[in-house]
């Protein structure tokens, strides 16, 4: 394997172990609770997209 790849299948890797520790009850970046008028709480991750949508 070339290095590239290790690097890009580390990377990966690690995203999916960080993802996989996240609870919905606090964010994850700063690990703070989410009060209960939070409006993250109520949001639907089927409403929002990382990928433009191609024309």
């Amino acid at each position: 394997m070339t290095d590239i790849f290790k690097v890009l299948l580390t990377l990966i890797a690690a995203a999916f172990l960080l993802t996989a520790c996240a609870d919905e009850d606090h964010y994850p970046v700063t690990g703070e609770e989410c009060a209960p008028g939070d409006p993250v709480q109520d949001l639907d991750t089927s409403a929002v997209t990382c990928v433009p949508q191609a024309n």
